[in-house]
């Protein structure tokens, strides 16, 4: 008979209480079951525990025992603690990484509320850009990626997120940004744009048009506002990247739609690997991504 985990840990709550009866209303077992136990227990070693029946003194090879038995009770309740935790997502660690817009608009709000519920969890937070993250992704070296999948290819798993409008961002007194003016895509035409990476994303030829004819092109989002404060070219950034900078010199506005098309958005996806399984904690954070997102979309309606 092989010794079992459950004879451990009925010897050693006899041997502390000194009492059969008490050691068994711990255990919420009777008193039989419990003798039954002790008993197969010393069969198995072939000597006994105690000195006497009492259950009050230990003989030697019941102290050596006791030791060895609260040690290996401790390692044993403490990895069915850590295991029953990570699968209630009550500890681990989740990286995610998202793109600059979202992990400033959104991630403050959706990490508080999963941090109130799961405080055991570690998060680890990025921001970068889209072709980053999905690199990173690939790599296994976040768990999350929020950002535009584009083309990724089947190696992803995808879940539409949120969609954020294109729009024109000039200073504040520049002629497009008078108040009733209906932007053309001709109207941009005389001034001097500036291109970057994420405007590449619209896809309207008479727009594409403009962007492969730009002479200046700026990468860095910090850089690229700094240029059109200056009054060095107008650009056209998803709404959300705007509202970060939080620029009172900059107007945001909205890019005319193609006819019978829906204005130019920046589809905005919750990605992860589609071949490696979700921790427990990585799934509820992304639960409450969602719902944060949701949130804050019908507050925005009100």
């Amino acid at each position: 008979m092989a010794l079992k985990i459950e004879m451990l840990r009925c010897f050693a709550a006899v041997a502390r209480s000194g009492k059969l009866s008490e050691a068994a209303h711990q255990l919420g077992r009777t008193p039989s079951a419990v003798s039954m136990m002790l008993k197969q227990l010393e069969d198995h070693l072939g000597e006994p525990l105690f000195l006497t029946d009492r259950k009050n003194r230990l003989s030697a090879l019941g102290t050596f025992v006791l030791e060895q038995a609260e040690r290996e009770l401790y390692q044993f309740d403490s990895t069915v603690h850590a295991i029953e935790s990570f699968a209630n997502a009550r500890h681990g660690r989740v990286r995610i990484a998202a793109v600059p817009s979202v992990a400033s608009a959104i991630m403050p709000r959706a990490i508080s509320c999963f941090i109130n519920e799961f405080p055991g969890v570690q998060i680890e937070l990025r921001d970068m850009d889209s072709t980053t993250i999905l690199h990173e992704l690939s790599r296994g070296r976040i768990d999350i990626g929020i950002a535009s999948a584009g083309l990724s290819g089947g190696s992803l798993h995808r879940q539409d997120l949120l969609s954020d409008p294109f729009g024109l961002v000039c200073p504040r007194d520049h002629p497009l940004a008078k108040p009733g003016l209906r932007l053309t895509w001709s109207d941009l035409t005389p001034h001097r744009f500036i291109a970057n990476d994420l405007a590449r994303l619209i896809t309207v030829p008479a727009f594409q048009d403009i962007h492969s004819k730009a002479l200046l092109s700026v990468h860095n989002i910090t850089s690229l506002l700094a240029m059109v404060r200056a009054d060095l070219g107008i650009t056209i950034l998803p709404e959300m990247t705007v509202k970060m900078a939080e620029s009172q010199k900059l107007a945001f506005i909205p890019l005319p739609g193609s006819p019978g098309d829906s204005l130019p958005e920046r589809q905005i996806h919750m990605l992860r690997k589609a071949d490696t399984p979700t921790s427990p904690a990585a799934r509820e954070l992304e639960k409450q991504i969602f719902q944060t997102v949701t949130e804050l979309q019908s507050e925005a309606l009100q």
